[in-house]
């Protein structure tokens, strides 16, 4: 049960992270639309969101590593030898 907790904090940590950075980049840009500046916050609007998208493909990258890691362990624990 402690490996999964932390497994799944080592997974959403990272997920967490973007959503706060998400959000304080969308709080930013309707900060600086109310004021008038439209330019450098649609930039860094646009940066966040590559980075975002950078970051779901790199989670994407690991679930599929890892799945294909334990679908390719399997046939071999699953075989019980003869005594």
């Amino acid at each position: 049960m402690a490996a999964l907790r932390t497994f799944l904090t080592a997974l959403f940590l990272p997920v967490k992270l973007c959503l706060f950075m998400f959000h304080y980049r969308v709080g930013r840009a309707r900060a600086a639309r109310a004021a008038g500046d439209r330019g450098a916050i649609s930039i860094e609007l646009a940066l966040a969101i590559i980075v975002l998208v950078g970051v779901a493909v790199a989670v994407l990258a690991v679930l599929a590593t890892l799945a294909k890691n334990v679908t390719s362990r399997v046939p071999e624990d699953a075989v019980i030898s003869p005594k």
